[in-house]
């Protein structure tokens, strides 16, 4: 039986070193948010009383994420006293319930030079409010060539998550533990920020490393990319078990063949079947890695009906056997 000490420490601002006001959009990203506290809860437990948070609406009601869970409010976004950092978290429409009386709010807190957090969508409220002045920002690469067309005069791209100064902006998901590790390693120390990691079962990743980074490597350029090749991508990733034909791809995002392969030819610099594999093959690493299954279930796992076909494209990207992957990963365990 589980006694009161063995619960995980949820403190109130006044018990904590630093309390974090998180205003919730509505729509916002709930894996982003729990991505976000999870680090916080995790460090409280392990050490100081370091942290405590309050969730925000813009009017102090419920608000409802994309997956459709209500959360309700400890307060409205203009009615309670500031605490130590402010974290704006959205996902879809991001703007839609944010009005010229949230900026000037945004426009106040940046001017009592207090850290101002942005994850998934909302950069474009922090950018639209005009408190990403002179920062780097962090935005996700699906929404990235928005973000540009709406402010080229800001240094935006797609890394994972940026910490320039009084700003902290992450592309959102799983990007905002890795977001919240730098953040306190910085003013805790790495040792802490490791421990937090190795609880979460969570391997940390560079805040550089957008997904299209890890994806195709050095070739893949995120900056202004078009939607239609965005899309494509996202197809791409979520359906590497099946794979399309290229000519069935571009009718989704409605180019065709020849279009969406000078696409990938400007921006990424391969053909699209070629980043197709890519994708598949990556894929197929990290099921080997994290998991125990087979090189033949993971090959068709990944859309791939040979398995010498699958082991001669694997050890071209990688430079190793499948099975050599595969037995590494069970001798770490």
């Amino acid at each position: 039986m589980l006694t009161k000490t063995d619960l995980p420490p949820l403190l109130s601002p006044r018990e904590a070193a630093i309390t974090l006001d998180v205003w919730l959009l509505p729509k916002f990203s709930m894996l982003t948010l729990f991505c976000l506290l999870e680090p916080l809860r995790v460090a409280n437990r392990l050490g100081r009383p370091l942290f405590a948070w309050r969730l925000l609406s813009s009017d102090g009601e419920p608000v409802v994420a994309s997956n459709g869970v209500g959360i309700d409010a400890d307060a409205a976004f203009d009615d309670v006293p500031r605490g130590d950092m402010l974290v704006v978290v959205a996902s879809f429409e991001a703007e839609a319930a944010v009005s010229a009386r949230h900026h000037a709010l945004l426009r106040r807190t940046a001017g009592r030079n207090m850290p101002i957090a942005a994850l998934d969508t909302a950069p474009f409220i922090l950018a639209r409010a005009g408190v990403l002045e002179g920062y780097r920002v962090a935005v996700h690469w699906e929404s990235l060539p928005a973000f540009l067309e709406d402010f080229a005069h800001l240094n935006a791209g797609a890394a994972r998550y940026i910490i320039d100064g009084k700003r902290l902006t992450g592309a959102g998901g799983a990007a905002g533990i890795d977001m919240m590790l730098s953040w306190i390693e910085q003013g805790w120390g790495q040792a802490l920020a490791d421990a937090i990691a190795r609880q979460l079962l969570h391997q940390r990743q560079t805040s550089e490393e957008s997904p299209g980074q890890a994806l195709v490597g050095e070739g893949y350029t995120l900056e202004r990319m078009p939607t239609p090749l965005a899309k494509a991508l996202a197809i791409m990733e979520a359906t590497t078990a099946s794979p399309l034909s290229i000519a069935e791809l571009g009718q989704r995002v409605g180019r065709s063949p020849r279009q969406l392969a000078r696409l990938y030819d400007q921006y990424l610099h391969m053909a699209p079947r070629q980043c197709y594999l890519v994708l598949r093959l990556d894929r197929a690493r990290r099921i080997l890695i994290d998991s125990r299954i087979s090189v033949t279930q993971a090959a068709l796992a990944t859309g791939f009906e040979h398995v010498a076909h699958f082991s001669r494209a694997y050890r071209q990207r990688f430079g190793e056997p499948p099975s050599v992957t595969a037995g590494r990963s069970r001798s770490d365990t």
